[in-house]
């Protein structure tokens, strides 16, 4: 029936301050910066991985209306609507260390799993991350 997901979605509070997050920082790309009138489409995707985007929303209309939006900021800002995202990585400990570089948070340093390596951080939005280096 379905044979791909092309796209997911977590809230922002600020599009500009989430590009500045997730591709000056995490080293995404900007896969859509499309503004429709009443939203801007904002992707970000792995480079050279266009097939599965992120969209990087406001809340906001048309989907919901300002008072309902006003709520959803408010669930954002207490992280109670963190969305997760998980990457993966060919090498958990360098990565962590790139990204402490640059001043990125970690809510956990790379610890040993029986999946692999992975490690947590957040978003500014609250939104949690993981990425993993999986077992061979």
């Amino acid at each position: 029936m379905f044979n791909a997901i092309t796209h997911s979605q977590i809230y922002v509070l600020d599009q500009d301050e989430a590009l500045d997050f997730y591709v000056g920082k995490l080293g995404l790309e900007v896969a859509a910066d499309i503004p429709l009138g009443f939203m801007r489409w904002l992707t970000v995707s792995v480079p050279g991985e266009q097939g599965r985007q992120i969209l990087l929303e406001e809340p906001g209309g048309p989907m919901m209306s300002e008072e309902t939006a006003g709520q959803v900021r408010d669930l954002v800002t207490k992280g109670a609507m963190a969305g997760w995202l998980i990457f993966t990585t060919a090498d958990c400990h360098k990565t962590y260390e790139e990204l402490l570089a640059k001043g990125v948070e970690f809510t956990e340093p790379p610890t040993e799993r029986p999946y692999g390596i992975d490690c947590g951080l957040r978003d500014p939005f609250g939104n949690r991350i993981r990425f993993t280096q999986p077992r061979v």
